[in-house]
């Protein structure tokens, strides 16, 4: 026959290979249904709520966004690519997200390894359309214009791959070259406190930049 007998804190000790009962499980379950329900409200309800409202008090700009709004219409984000294709404005880094590029819902690379055959056609193409959007640039082509970032969704490109297709926005908008160029100096974000990142060029606000130019 199975017994119990019970120990100097009230529990009961388990004999004869049954379990023991615990009388008092009501009361260890109680406070840890509370910690729960406390935590839950202070960081999944308070805590979110506190740091939007600062946000908003403090950066609204950026804890909206980073929306970009013309004539009272959103335009873009400085966060997003977006897919220029038009020649007369600047275009960005490739995107490999599907089942369109800067596809925010499905932000990833193409994962396509260096030894891929894929990967190699897939730059021999962009380098072509490249080629073909400005044939007489002969100057090499900066690698930010034929590699699709990590992300896919990455809106700035470097300032030499800017300049590179300056002689090409400039032709065909009947803009100055000097202009265009003074136009991407103005867009560049240089590191914070010169040490911190690399120089990046923003692709849409240069492309508003541009359409606002070509008004005046």
């Amino acid at each position: 026959m199975t017994t119990t007998t019970p120990n100097d804190a009230g529990t009961h000790r388990m004999q004869g290979g049954t379990p023991a009962r615990f009388p008092e499980r009501a009361s260890v379950l109680r406070p840890a249904i509370v910690i729960f329900a406390a935590l839950t409200i202070v960081t999944g309800v308070l805590y979110p709520l506190a740091t939007t409202g600062i946000a908003k008090v403090m950066f609204p700009f950026q804890a909206s966004g980073s929306l970009i709004e013309r004539d009272g219409k959103v335009v873009g984000s400085q966060l997003i690519g977006q897919a220029f294709t038009s020649p007369q404005y600047f275009w960005g880094r490739p995107s490999a997200t599907g089942p369109m590029p800067y596809n925010a819902s499905a932000s990833g690379g193409s994962n396509l390894g260096p030894t891929n055959p894929a990967l190699r056609d897939a730059a021999i193409a962009r380098v072509e359309a490249l080629r073909q959007a400005d044939p007489g640039n002969t100057a090499q082509i900066p690698v930010d214009l034929v590699s699709a970032s990590a992300s896919g969704l990455d809106p700035h490109i470097s300032p030499a791959a800017a300049h590179y297709q300056a002689p090409r926005v400039a032709r065909l908008r009947a803009l100055p070259l000097d202009k265009v160029n003074a136009l991407i100096d103005a867009h560049t974000a240089r590191p914070l406190v010169g040490i911190l990142g690399e120089p990046v060029v923003n692709v849409l606000t240069l492309n508003l930049a541009l359409d606002d130019a070509r008004g005046k």
